[in-house]
């Protein structure tokens, strides 16, 4: 029939207010970070791969349909469970790219080590998983790889940079220096797991003040 003869369509549905929009948005932002937070846990104490969707469904209170309407899938929850530890470290480290020379980088990753230590679980989810990325079918393995690259090449600019300010000794490779904390870190991270009396930010502090000159431990200690 033509359109004019067509029965009336239905009124439409109100509109929900802003207000309501607003508190769904906020109780769907609550509900995803509280996903994250807890499928952090399970992959530090049971790692990626033993750990299945319904368990974090169970763990989270909510159905396995219910989970997936925010992560289609588990690798997709943990790519979210990285990104959020990469922006905690970021935020946690921001100020310290604002002094010049080099040292406020340096100067991070001491308090860096320390602040870790207040927060056992991410240092199990990434002591965990980065061993188990190490294996190039992991869905984390670039992910990781990307990491190490970017840490390294950040803290040899640091040092590059303090180099040529006269606070880090001229006789040392940035390079290899880079490669030799971030490796020191991450063990240092591994044992404390095994001994909490492990001084992680006391072992970075003293090895970075090896490489610096007496100018440079001197500016050192007065870096915030």
């Amino acid at each position: 029939m033509p359109p004019s003869a067509q029965a009336p369509l239905s009124p439409p549905a109100p509109r929900r207010s802003g207000a309501g929009q607003q508190g769904g948005y906020a109780k769907g932002r609550a509900r995803r970070a509280a996903i994250i937070h807890t499928a952090a846990e399970h992959f530090a104490q049971h790692g990626f791969t033993s750990v299945t969707i319904v368990e974090l469904a169970a763990a989270c209170e909510i159905s396995r349909a219910g989970l997936l309407r925010y992560f289609p899938d588990k690798e997709s929850l943990l790519q979210a469970v990285l990104e959020d530890r990469d922006r905690l470290d970021r935020d946690r480290f921001q100020p310290y790219t604002r002094t010049p020379g080099g040292l406020g980088i340096l100067r991070g990753m001491v308090d860096l080590a320390g602040h870790n230590e207040l927060s056992p679980v991410l240092i199990a989810l990434f002591v965990r998983l980065s061993a188990e990325a190490s294996d190039p079918d992991h869905p984390a393995h670039p992910y990781f790889a990307r990491r190490y690259a970017r840490i390294r090449q950040g803290t040899a600019h640091a040092i590059r940079k303090a180099r040529d300010a006269g606070h880090v000794r001229h006789d040392v490779d940035p390079d290899e220096a880079a490669v030799r904390l971030t490796a020191l870190m991450d063990g240092l991270q591994a044992q404390w797991l095994f001994d909490r009396d492990v001084d992680m930010a006391h072992h970075v502090r003293r090895a970075i003040l090896d490489l610096l000159t007496e100018q440079g431990r001197a500016t050192f200690d007065t870096t915030r």
